[in-house]
């Protein structure tokens, strides 16, 4: 008798413990991006552009979907060209992992238009049914930067809607389109713990 109830002890106790253990990752919903261990309300506004094929991508497109988005344009000589080889890097890793997904916004859609993130996506080796590049309404691709994913901290102390969108992050959503996780997309070290966490979400999706 006691045998038994010393076993269901351990057992109760493996349960506690395994749960105690069990890893998450925090949500954000405000610019300062201060995080959040309850689940927000929050998600990524309903959204319609044009990808690099021609293609309208809408949430649907990325509905029970990981994955990864961030900001660009073609021209962008700085922080652009690292963001999009370390893109390059994450969508290669998971290329046969059909749950994860990248999503690169062009903030000069009055140049980036189809042919040139077309081409723009055959320079990087860009596979379009992993990784969109879209463009479409300026106002619409803003709105979705700073009401969506926080983009613009300037707008936040500002408040002017003629500001230029210009960010180094790469922001992890979930399946619900909600963020969880924010990291600088031009470090090496950013991008480790970006995969660390992807880890995390797929494991928290289980």
């Amino acid at each position: 008798m006691i045998n038994k109830y010393l076993v269901y002890i351990y057992v109760l106790v493996f349960i506690f413990s395994c749960r105690a253990n069990k890893k998450t990752l925090p949500y954000f919903d405000s610019y300062d991006f201060s995080p959040k261990w309850n689940s927000v309300n929050h998600e990524i506004p309903k959204f319609e552009f044009i990808n690099q094929n021609g293609d309208t991508i809408r949430n649907n497109d990325y509905a029970g979907k990981i994955y990864v988005a961030d900001f660009f344009f073609t021209t962008c000589p700085g922080i652009c060209p690292k963001l999009t080889k370390h893109m390059k890097i994450l969508e290669d890793l998971y290329s046969k992992n059909d749950q994860i997904k990248f999503l690169s916004h062009t903030v000069m859609p009055w140049h980036d238009s189809v042919s040139v993130l077309n081409e723009y996506g055959k320079r990087y080796d860009i596979e379009s049914k992993k990784w969109n590049l879209v463009t479409g309404d300026k106002e619409e691709i803003y709105r979705v930067a700073r009401d969506g994913y926080f983009a613009d901290n300037s707008f936040k102390a500002q408040e002017s809607v003629s500001n230029f969108i210009h960010t180094e992050n790469f922001y992890l959503i979930d399946k619900n389109g909600k963020i969880r996780g924010v990291y600088n997309g031009t470090l090496e070290v950013e991008v480790e713990r970006l995969k660390r966490h992807i880890l995390t979400l797929e494991k928290e999706s289980i």
